[in-house]
This record gives structure tokens, sequence and C-alpha cells, in this order.
């Protein structure tokens, strides 16, 4: 059984000063893969990301709110990191473990901080990683184009960090046996 996690969709990303790269279409995408979540009873895990006190993204901070085009439904498990990878120091393996997940299928930002080490991290603790090759984002770096970033860290993180599947591909029903 897989889950859906979906990091750091969060005001101060989608809605800052740094745009990110195909953000309206990264939206669809995460909401299109918590319709098929729902539609297969897999769990949905919602991480944000906050970060020291006095920061812009300090607890409490409107923009560590989840993004308003998210289409939330209640059922998702929504929960604090303070680390780009979502397994330090969260409860995040316990919970998964525990809805029976052997699978973590990860979307978010940003790609090369947060994406990028909890794809690491979930292979390391002996999930299934799935990274959605067109479900997830960043800006633009002084040294990178986000376009470029992606499609680095997709050809990087593709097996031996973990699968990539484009969103359309992917389907939370498990094959029947």
């Amino acid at each position: 059984m897989y889950a859906l996690l979906v990091l750091d969709i969060q005001v101060g990303l989608v809605h800052g000063p740094e745009k990110p790269w195909r953000c309206e279409a990264l939206l669809e995408t995460v909401n299109g893969l918590m319709v098929k979540a729902r539609s297969a009873g897999a769990a949905i895990f919602i991480a944000r990301h906050i970060g020291p006190a006095g920061s812009p993204i300090e607890s409490g901070s409107p923009l560590t709110e989840i993004a308003p085009e998210l289409m939330l439904q209640g059922d998702e498990t929504v929960f604090e990191k303070h680390r780009p990878n979502a397994f330090a120091s969260t409860e995040l393996e316990a919970r998964l473990r525990a809805c029976g997940a052997t699978g973590v299928v990860v979307t978010g930002m940003k790609t090369q901080y947060c994406v990028d080490s909890t794809c690491r991290a979930a292979r390391d603790l002996g999930f299934d990683a799935v990274l959605i090759a067109d479900g997830h984002t960043c800006s633009d770096t002084a040294q990178m184009r986000a376009e470029d970033i992606v499609a680095h860290h997709n050809a990087t993180l593709g097996g031996p960090f973990c699968r990539l599947v484009p969103a359309q591909a992917w389907s939370f029903q498990l094959p029947v046996a």
C-alpha cells in the first residue's frame, strides 16, 4: 500500500516573491493525486515546513499555512517539519507504518531541498519511494533555472533513490495478484 506525501505547498512558497516553476500545473497535479489516493483509500500526509523563531516561516506565521489552492477535505494528516527531510524529528515514519504503507509517493516543493532529502530518506527507511516526475517544483536560483533543477533531480533520484513515475501513469491501486 502506498501513501501520498505532499511537501510544503504552503502560502510562503506558492505566493512568495520567488515564483515556483509551473506552480499552477503542480497544484493541479497534486490535487489530482489526492483524488486518486482518496479513491483508493490511501493515506494522505501534508507537510508544512516551519522555520526557527524570528524567521519569516516561524511557527504561527501565515506563510506556513497550506496554500488555499490545495483541495483539502479534512481526511489528510497535516504535520509540521523543521528539516528538509520530512522524516527527521517527525512521526511520519511511524504514521506510515501504522497505516500499513510500504511505499510513499512524494510530491511538492522544493525539489532540491525537501523533495530530494525526503526521497533519499524514504528509501533508506525501507519504503518504496516513488517520485512523481511532474509533481514537484522549485524556483530559479542564481546558478540554475528551476526547469533544469527539476530535470536534474528526476535524472539523479530516479533509480537509486526512488521510482520516477509521471502523475498520469500513477495509480494507488495495487495490481491484483
